[in-house]
């Protein structure tokens, strides 16, 4: 679902580039694609793991995945764009085929609030928060 601020089309165009930069992140992360990871990320990111005791910044979001294979999938559903000005409000669900430690398997399940800021004409993940879901 893409819901838009003001009803403009500018404003549903924007929010269509949010999922666009939504979708690459989504790839990044699982490639562990630092270079990427970098580009959709604003220097000044907080982003929250489920369990809220783990926040990372920037550099040690981009450490914890960069060259690494840290997923066997991972999808996003139920996801919600609201574009206000140079900011977005994103959620979505995380279903994600986790490669743990010794290589066994899990499975993260977990509802997600991001805020991108439209900066130097791009949008950059500038913050993620997320909470523990049971699978339906």
């Amino acid at each position: 679902m893409l819901a838009v601020g003001a009803g403009t089309a500018s404003a549903a165009d924007e929010g269509e580039v949010v999922a666009r930069q939504l979708e690459a992140l989504r790839v990044a992360i699982v490639d562990g694609d630092a270079k990427t990871l970098d580009a959709l990320t604003h220097p000044q990111l907080s982003y929250g793991h489920s369990s809220g005791r783990k926040i990372e910044t920037k550099a040690q979001f981009i450490a914890s995945l960069a060259g690494k294979t840290n997923y066997k999938s991972l999808t996003f559903s139920e996801q919600w764009i609201q574009v206000v000005g140079d900011n977005a409000m994103v959620r979505h669900v995380w279903d994600g085929a986790d490669i743990l430690p010794g290589g066994e398997t899990g499975r993260s399940y977990i509802a997600v609030l991001q805020v991108w800021l439209k900066d130097g004409g791009q949008w950059r993940l500038l913050a993620r928060q997320s909470c523990p879901l049971k699978p339906a």
